[in-house]
């Protein structure tokens, strides 16, 4: 692991707004400095529970140097810029690593449906273009395009590709792939991150570590020690909150709910289409919060 770029316990950041809509980077700041001193190493800024699809690029630009300004002393920081314009997102890898991004995230083009060769190119011109470490991130159910496991081994030949974001959740191709290459693996989705650990991953890619960070780096160190008892049981007691904040309507909706009802943000708001969940949707946030031992 000594030589990972991206930190193990890792939270999409989302990106606190005030009520208006603007975004709010005093919030913003803060909590990445919460998240820095509860169980990361790493952070994500413009993924998609930093709802990248509704800001501007200057907003992401500022996002990055913001975070960096925060805490990057102390922690790795990672910025998405992929799209599905590959000279756009060649634009902004190259701003987010002149505001201070340690690596990129770069999405499987959405909407356009490339094949798989024109996904390889599209990896390597966004990845020669800023020369920092990429993690690729493998989200079929968001793009509507999956990295194939032949793509996956062409990407491991590209330098700058340094690991899989994964949320296909595949885990036999997972496990074949992590001993196939030397990419490093990043459980992409809450629900399976202790199946990703145990098979070997690296570490993880949250949503719910925003209020589980130090629960997700425990979950880390359990299973390098072999603890898989003691991982277990982490796994088990966030059920009830990984359950709330995943499977009730939208992650960064009910993660930004959860972080106002532990006073870590200031407000909930969204940019549309995404809307602030129901009062039944917030009971049961804070009923798996609590049941979680998250919520005081």
């Amino acid at each position: 692991m000594s030589d990972n770029p991206f930190g193990r316990v890792i939270t999409a950041m989302v990106t606190p707004m005030h009520d208006d809509g603007s975004i709010d980077f005093d919030g913003l700041q803060r909590l990445a400095v919460h998240l820095a001193d509860n169980g990361h190493d790493g952070l994500l800024v413009n993924g998609t529970t930093g709802e990248s699809a509704t800001t501007t690029d200057d907003e992401d630009y500022d996002s990055v140097a913001a975070v960096v300004e925060a805490v990057g002393d102390r922690v790795k920081v990672m910025a998405g810029c992929g799209t599905n314009d590959t000279e756009h997102s060649m634009r902004a890898a190259r701003e987010m690593v002149a505001r201070g991004a340690d690596s990129l995230l770069v999405v499987t083009p959405y909407y356009n449906k490339p094949t798989q060769h024109g996904i390889v190119e599209h990896f390597r011109m966004i990845a020669e273009a800023a020369d920092r470490p990429v993690m690729a991130y493998d989200i079929p159910g968001r793009t509507g395009t999956a990295l194939t496991t032949d793509t996956i081994r062409q990407l491991a030949m590209i330098p700058q590709v340094r690991a899989v974001k994964d949320a296909k959740c595949d885990l036999f191709e997972a496990s074949r792939l992590m001993a196939e290459t030397d990419l490093l693996w990043f459980s992409g989705d809450d629900v399976l991150n202790l199946a990703f650990l145990a098979l070997g991953a690296t570490g993880v890619v949250s949503v719910v570590g925003h209020v589980a960070g130090n629960d997700y780096r425990a979950m880390v160190d359990a299973v390098d020690a072999g603890d898989l008892g003691r991982a277990r049981e982490i796994h088990a007691r966030l059920i009830p909150a990984v359950d709330a904040i995943m499977h009730t309507s939208q992650g960064a909706i009910q993660v930004k709910a959860a972080l106002k009802m532990q006073g870590i943000i200031d407000s909930d708001r969204l940019r549309m289409p995404l809307l602030q969940g129901p009062a039944e949707h917030q009971e049961k946030l804070r009923t798996g919060l609590a049941a979680a031992g998250l919520l005081g």
